[in-house]
């Protein structure tokens, strides 16, 4: 089978973990493990999350004057390859020979009229207060925006349209090389009118750059991996409940939070609905019983009703 897997950001940190080499290598360390079994068995596609390390390299930005700072599509080429290395490294001292891995970078289209440009919404890099935020944003022309007490830097993310190393990605597949790509959910690119591609400031959702791998690779299997077991019904309250196996068209019928889980139930629907193969939602330690629905959320075409844990 071929097989996407996004790892969300706990596989690369911890919450509460300080952003060293040390702690990522140690969390890719752990998540090559599990990814090793399929890695021996099926196609595999690997894309993972960017956020601290984006906002870590834009905060270390602040040291340079205005105009010498780098842009986001930079900083975020630069985190792709660092984390792409660290997972190819890892995985590989796993893995025969005959299994090789590549990191690539990858470009992906984004509209310049996306309306994403005019309303930022993205959180990165570190907490503020309201002080320290709006001088920022004056000093550096940065969106800020509230984040439980504190502000946040805010950025552009639009919608993923097309990846312009598809083909690559597919015969390197095709000749049985693992494929880490599409990190951070790619570096946001135009092509302009003469065909030119120029990077743009802003950060795409990772899970929805996945999704639009897994479609366009006709994956079998589109799996989402993170630090919550499953996909909730009113998550964080009394009545919380996990989905266990849903149709798209059943869990659009319920509400998720904009900046976690939405974004993943969207991913997956769409990949569901437009290729007709299952996507899969829970944690990184439950990824093989997730593709057989022992674990996790599975969404899946042509569901009767919908199926809860326990």
């Amino acid at each position: 089978m071929r097989i996407v897997i996004a790892l969300g950001g706990n596989a690369l940190l911890r919450r509460d973990e300080a952003l060293t080499a040390e702690n990522q290598r140690k969390n890719i360390s752990i998540a090559a493990k599990a990814l090793a079994p399929i890695a021996r068995q099926h196609d595999l596609i690997i894309s993972h999350g960017n956020g601290p390390q984006v906002g870590l390299l834009a905060l270390q930005g602040m040291a340079y004057k205005a105009s010498e700072v780098y842009p986001l599509d930079i900083l975020d080429a630069e985190t792709e390859g660092m984390i792409g290395y660290l997972i190819e490294q890892e995985l590989a001292n796993l893995l025969p020979v005959e299994r090789p891995c590549a990191t690539l970078l990858t470009q992906i289209e984004v509209d310049p009229k996306d309306p994403a440009f005019a309303q930022p919404t993205k959180p990165i890099g570190p907490f503020y207060s309201e002080t320290e935020a709006n001088q920022l944003a004056r000093e550096r022309g940065w969106s800020i925006a509230r984040d439980g007490e504190h502000f946040r830097r805010i950025v552009a993310s639009p919608r993923p349209k097309r990846i312009f190393e598809l083909g690559v990605i597919e015969l390197l597949v095709n000749q049985g090389v693992i494929v880490i790509c599409a990190g951070g959910g790619g570096i946001p690119t135009v092509q302009l009118e003469d065909g030119r591609l120029i990077g743009v400031e802003a950060v795409i959702d990772k899970d929805l750059a996945s999704s639009l791998l897994a479609r366009q690779l006709k994956a079998d299997i589109f799996l989402m991996l993170t630090d919550v077991d499953a996909i909730y019904d009113a998550w964080l309250e009394p009545e919380a409940r996990a989905f266990r196996r849903v149709s798209p068209q059943a869990i659009s019928e319920y509400v998720f939070a904009t900046g976690s889980m939405a974004p993943k139930v969207e991913a997956a629907c769409e990949f569901v609905e437009q290729t007709g193969g299952i996507a899969g939602i829970g944690q990184l330690k439950d990824t093989s019983r997730i593709m057989t629905g022992e674990a996790g959320t599975v969404i899946a075409p042509n569901m009767d009703g919908i199926r809860w844990w326990p």
